[in-house]
This record gives structure tokens, sequence and C-alpha cells, in this order.
């Protein structure tokens, strides 16, 4: 079932309990940290926004997971292929980092020593600024960005989870943002000029997670032949799908809904999962036909105490088939974009 939301309303009740579970394309829940009703140590918050082109590629974070807050900058350079992430790990946060209720509103700001990083949203816009110390062989990264021509259409779902009536998934993601700016790593300058390939996502999350997860999740946003600008969201392990799923295709910014995806991921002979070979990514009802082949891998292993993070975040270029509701079929050629499987203990 595909329960799909065309009216505001509140995320939660009175109990701290998923009102209306389901998805849609624009914002319908209102979120209210102080309405939740669960362990504040079960909170987490976060905005993710990752923007590049088919050469290279950046992802900031900004999130606050109560017991402990994350402020990480991720660079990639597809055509060398290099990766390189740098963290910053301040525990003890319990909502002081104030993000905001909405993805359409308001400032998300960190200020360290070592680190600054902001994303201010206004209607039509979204500046991205980050200057991070000694990133990278003690150079900076510093940045600014700015993301326009907002879509009319994002993937919204909010999802509560079989394990814990109390928990619950809100996010947002939203595809097809025109980037443009600059990027310094180091000794190195990037540039994001005025070209249609240069193309930033969101990432917005709010909710309450049961201790153990494993999920997939794969964005892409690029340019097709004819010059449309195509994107998809597509994932899996964000709680209970009965309501609905987060796959969705974009045209031009419009959604083009579809209920479910595989991700296939080859492994090894010892059974480990062989993340730099080629992936499969498909639609039980034949409408995703996709070879995921990866560049790089920006993986990320964590464990202190009860907790612990498995990250792979594998970059690479999707070709295939995708066809849209209308039975059109779009072709993807060598489109980069990115494919992951996390698996946390939090």
């Amino acid at each position: 079932m595909q329960n799909f939301i065309q009216e505001k309303q509140d995320l939660l009740d009175a109990k701290g309990r998923l009102k209306t579970p389901g998805y849609s394309t624009k914002e319908e829940w209102n979120y209210e940290r102080n309405d939740i009703k669960a362990s504040a140590f079960r909170i987490k918050e976060w905005d993710y926004y990752y923007f590049g082109n088919d050469h290279f590629g950046v992802a900031l974070t900004i999130a606050d997971n109560s017991y402990m807050g994350l402020i990480s900058a991720s660079f990639m350079d597809f055509d060398t292929p290099f990766e390189h992430t740098k963290s910053k790990v301040i525990p003890f946060t319990f909502g002081k980092f104030a993000l905001p209720p909405s993805a359409d509103t308001g400032e998300t700001v960190y200020q360290g020593k070592k680190a600054e990083m902001s994303f201010h949203v206004e209607e039509n816009e979204r500046h991205i600024r980050c200057h991070f110390q000694e990133f990278y062989q003690k150079k900076p990264l510093i940045l600014d960005v700015k993301l326009t021509d907002m879509p009319h259409d994002r993937m919204c779902i909010a999802t509560p989870f079989k394990e814990d009536r109390k928990a619950f998934y809100y996010n947002q993601k939203i595809n097809l943002m025109h980037a443009e700016g600059y990027v310094q790593m180091g000794e190195k300058s990037y540039t994001l000029d005025d070209s249609p390939l240069n193309m930033g996502l969101l990432d917005w999350g709010r909710g309450v997670w049961p201790y153990k997860n494993t999920w997939y999740w794969s964005s892409l946003n690029t340019v097709l032949s004819d010059g449309r600008k195509f994107g998809f969201n597509l994932g899996y392990g964000f709680g209970d799908p009965t309501y609905a799923t987060e796959n969705v295709l974009f045209v031009n910014g419009i959604a083009d809904k579809l209920t479910e995806v595989e991700f296939e991921i080859p492994k090894k002979q010892d059974g480990a999962f062989d993340y730099l070979s080629p992936w499969k990514i498909t639609s039980p009802d034949g409408r995703l036909d996709l070879t995921f082949t990866p560049i790089l891998n920006r993986a990320a292993k964590m464990k202190v105490l009860m907790l612990s993070s498995d990250q792979n975040q594998v970059f690479g270029s999707f070709q295939g088939k995708v066809i849209l509701a209308s039975g059109e079929e779009v072709t993807l050629e060598k489109a980069v974009g990115f494919a992951e499987r996390v698996s946390n203990k939090w």
C-alpha cells in the first residue's frame, strides 16, 4: 500500500506515536521535537547535503544524535579517484544543535575552534558554507555554495518501526537542485558554474530509531541526452514499508512514484560484501533495471562500547533502463551517483 498524504497535519499524536504514516511530495507533516515521548537517547536528527558533478562531489553533515553530535565533511574526486572524510564528534548534545523543525526554513549552524559549517535556508535558495581546518594534509576545506532551482516535488516519508510504537522516521529528500559556488580543498580549487550538470541534494532526517538497524540508499542527479533533468531516490530499511516506500523518480522536478526496489551487492568467497564490484538495483515490477559500477567507496567503521557503525557509501555510475509511469523508457549511461549500505547499533 502507498498511503499518499495531501494535507497538512501534526506528525505525532499525544502519546508520541506517528499519526498518519505514508508519503508525500511536499512537506505535509509538522515536526516538533518536544512532542516525542520516547527516550531522549533514541532521538536522531540530521541535515545532510551532497553536491557536485561527474568529476567531484562534496558531502556535509550536521547531526544531533542526542548522546553525540556529528560534524562531517567528505570530498570525492571521481577522476583520480580519491576521497577523504574528516569528522568531529561532540558528546551529549541532546538537541543543543537546535536543528530546524522544517526542511524549508531556518538555519543549521555549527561553530567550533577547527570547524565551521552552516546551512541557511530561504524560500528559493539554500546557502551552504564550510571552513574545516586541517582537513587534508594540514590544509583546510573551504567552500561557499548556493543551491537554487527548487524542484516542484520531493520525497517525504513518515514511517513507523514495528519493534517500537514510539519509534518513527520522518525524512525528506530533495533532488535536482542547481549548485553554484566554489570549493577549495588544500591547494586545489573547484568551481561549480551555471552548467546544468552541477546539482545537489538534501537528506533531511528526524526520528526516533531502534538500537539496531540496517538501511540501503541510492541517489542520482543527472541530465538526460534530451536536456531533461533526471534523478531518483531509492532505498529501504528506514522503518516499516507497509504504508509507503521512499522510491521515487524525478523528471524535471516532478515525482514519479515507484513501489519496491532491491539492491543486489555481490559477495566475496568469504561471504563479505564486495562493494567495489558492480551492483544490481532492480524492481519486481520491471520498471527499474540498473547496473551500478563503483568508482570509490567512502567507507567508515566505528565501534565504542555498545555503539557501532559500518558505513559503505559507494560512488559510481549507473547504466540501464528506467520506465516512467507514462510507459516511456529512459536509458542511463554512465550517470554518476551513489549507493550505500549502512548498519548501525546506535
